[in-house]
């Protein structure tokens, strides 16, 4: 199907998540504090939980439910409770549009 796009990066402020769908699949979409934008599996392994609706620290995207904390470039849990990891989906930025391809996780 190819890459996705789901909003403009002027829409996406540092340190936050949207939540956006793409072929049935939840993504949150994430601008770090550095201006790096990244894309995740939007569902909390531990909880069934939008992780959009989380905070954004560091590297990190915070459930906010529980505290888990999962890595922005690998999808891994950095704490407990959860311990399964999140897929990281493939990201691109042309001409100011934000493109997601929810058909490539990427693996570190």
């Amino acid at each position: 199907m190819g890459a996705t796009r789901v909003c403009a990066e002027a829409d996406l402020a540092p340190t936050t998540a949207m939540k956006v769908v793409i072929d049935g699949k939840p993504i949150a979409v994430v601008k770090d504090s550095s201006g790096t934008v990244h894309a995740l599996g939007d569902t909390c392994t531990h909880g069934d939980i939008s992780l959009s609706e989380g905070f954004v620290e560091d590297d990190t995207l915070e459930c906010w439910a529980h505290g888990s904390k999962f890595e922005l470039t690998t999808g891994r849990p950095k704490n407990f409770p959860a311990f399964e990891p999140v897929p990281v989906y493939a990201v691109t930025i042309e001409n100011g549009e934000i493109f997601v391809d929810a058909d490539r996780t990427i693996t570190p």
